[in-house]
């Protein structure tokens, strides 16, 4: 009777209990990124990363968007940030990824937004 009423939270919570997935989403902090430049970071391959993203995607926290043969993935729910600081803040813990992901972009990224800031840092 009760659980029905909570059912929505359990899902949330369900969808950031993977380490991969709140990794993905500390990546996503700052914006949009790809899914070659989340492998680049994570040091995961595409299909594992693509599991993780489709059970944000269900979740409805994060959407993506096609750009010829680069899929770029966001936040849907910024919002979501609030609950993700709340346990880092339990665990004593801060973002880990979220500032690191840009200067990785430069060393091992090859999509156009990572190339496009290489360019822009090497001139």
């Amino acid at each position: 009777m009760f659980a029905e009423a909570y059912e929505l939270q359990a899902g949330l919570f369900k969808a950031l209990m993977h380490p991969a997935r709140l990794a993905i989403l500390d990546i996503l902090r700052h914006g949009e990124e790809c899914v070659c430049h989340m492998e680049a970071v994570l040091g995961y391959r595409q299909a594992y990363i693509s599991q993780q993203l489709m059970m944000l995607r269900k979740a409805g926290l994060v959407e993506d968007r096609r750009d010829g043969w680069n899929i770029y993935y966001r936040v849907t729910r910024p919002d979501i940030y609030h609950v993700i600081d709340a346990m880092n803040e339990v665990v004593g813990q801060k973002p880990v990824l979220a500032a690191r992901s840009t200067h990785l972009r430069e060393e091992r990224c090859l999509c156009p937004k990572c190339n496009l800031a290489a360019e822009a840092v090497g001139n």
